[in-house]
């Protein structure tokens, strides 16, 4: 299973786009750029086009179709709950998606999916709307 267009627009939607490199959070070790694009290959200064954006994207996203292809083994997800699960890892990382998928049916998923709200401490109210919206 691939992610759709539709998860690709949730993604795009709530990541946003930022040519430039930049630091969300001064304490990161590495730069973001794209539509969160993170990693060593990032770094100050740095800018993009538009197109490595989006060549950026459709490589980070195969990383995380594998990483819900891997860690949802307990149902086969819809097309939507795939969409949904790729975008959360992608916002959240690997460890979180194991903690949220682990020995747990789509129901509880979904049920469990609304606590991911918080970073620094905080709730954000980006990620109660990226919640809803997965």
């Amino acid at each position: 299973m691939r992610i759709s267009e539709n998860g690709i627009e949730l993604i795009k939607r709530f990541e946003g786009c930022r040519l430039i490199a930049y630091k969300a959070v001064k304490t990161e070790e590495y730069y973001t750029i794209g539509y969160g694009h993170y990693g060593a290959d990032v770094f100050k200064g740095m800018t993009i086009s538009q197109l490595q954006a989006e060549e950026y994207l459709k490589k980070d996203l195969e990383k995380f179709e594998n990483y819900v292809k891997n860690c949802v083994t307990t149902f086969s997800p819809t097309q939507n709950q795939f969409d949904a699960l790729v975008s959360f890892a992608y916002n959240c990382g690997l460890a979180s998606l194991m903690r949220l998928t682990k020995d747990r049916n789509a129901r509880q998923v979904a049920d469990h999916i609304p606590a991911y709200v918080y970073a620094g401490g905080q709730k954000l109210e980006g990620l109660v709307k990226r919640r809803n919206a997965e």
